[in-house]
């Protein structure tokens, strides 16, 4: 099955849960929607510093990251090594405010979606492009980590 066919059936999948009488999404204020976009800031805290052990701490050993530009990256290891050589020092990434969904996962996870601006620090800070992503957060032995990400309608924005 090509990418674009896995990641249609995902946001298939994804946006049929949020429909009328599927699970709603979670309250800003709810413990569920203050833990994501926690550990959302944690992920990307240690994304922007390259702090790869802690971002390695927060994804599945089995994570399945989807990109619409670059392609299907499985497993930790290969993850951990495009951030180093790709990302590091080179790219950050910024939140739209605002753009966060969390939608609980019957007790087992949750599913985030939302909108980020990325930055070339070494360019000047400027805006390099947006896109949307979501993230399949599992809670496992008392702790979450990601499992699958998708980040898809990469678009280049004017700087901001």
């Amino acid at each position: 099955m090509r990418v674009t066919q896995l990641v249609a059936l995902l946001l298939f999948s994804v946006f049929g849960v949020a429909h009328p009488g599927g699970a709603p999404a979670a309250e800003q204020n709810s413990p569920l929607y203050r833990q994501i976009t926690k550990l959302d800031s944690q992920l990307f805290e240690a994304y922007n510093h390259c702090e790869l052990e802690k971002f390695g701490s927060l994804v599945s050993d089995d994570i399945e990251f989807y990109h619409d530009k670059t392609g299907l990256s499985v497993g930790k290891d290969k993850l951990l090594e495009a951030l180093r050589q790709n990302i590091c020092n080179k790219v950050t990434r910024e939140l739209v405010a605002g753009s966060i969904e969390v939608y609980p996962l019957n007790g087992y996870g949750a599913v985030e979606i939302g909108v980020h601006r990325f930055r070339h620090p070494l360019e000047g800070n400027i805006v390099a492009g947006e896109a949307k992503f979501i993230h399949l957060w599992h809670e496992e032995n008392g702790g979450w980590k990601v499992t699958r990400i998708i980040s898809f309608d990469h678009e280049t924005v004017k700087a901001k």
